[in-house]
């Protein structure tokens, strides 16, 4: 099933090497109930993270823009985590070595997950690679964004801050 979703992805992504396609999610809905496993087995929910802003990324080593937003992402971690974001990097990797080599050669501090299978990225209803969500402190999905650039990332600055500034 997985190498499905992987060819689906690798496919979309190849229109997104260069452009984003992002914006507000077209109506406020829920993040979907899904499990995340941490590297030690401890599973996470973004209903953990209530109160907080959470942005969930999907990534894999086989996905070239994802080389340059994964440390983009962990250098907007760094910065915005004592303000109350909380990053849940999500690994699609069918194979645990590809990701472990991937992040042997991407220092990071902020948490990854696993999903070998890919049913969170069926939850979100991700559709190309790498893709982000970036859900508000109730736990609704306010932003989705596809492919990667500088642009995303500053959207992903202005989106925290207005999320980050609700109450």
């Amino acid at each position: 099933m997985m190498h499905g979703i992987r060819t689906a992805l690798t496919l979309a992504a190849a229109g997104l090497l260069m452009t984003a396609a992002l914006g507000a999610a077209d109506k406020v809905r829920m993040a979907p109930s899904v499990e995340f496993h941490l590297a030690d087995g401890t599973i996470v929910r973004p209903a953990d993270f209530r109160g907080k802003v959470v942005l969930v990324d999907f990534w894999a080593s086989w996905c070239p823009p994802c080389k340059t937003s994964f440390p983009e992402l962990n250098t907007l971690y760094q910065s915005y985590r004592g303000r109350g974001l909380e990053v849940l990097a999500v690994n699609l990797d069918e194979r645990r070595k590809d990701a472990d080599a991937f992040l042997a050669d991407h220092p990071h501090v902020m948490p990854v997950v696993f999903d070998p299978k890919g049913d969170s990225a069926l939850a979100f209803a991700v559709r190309g690679m790498p893709s982000s969500i970036v859900i508000d402190r109730g736990g609704n999905i306010r932003f989705t964004h596809m492919g990667y650039s500088g642009k995303v990332l500053d959207s992903y600055r202005e989106e925290i801050n207005l999320l980050l500034s609700e109450r």
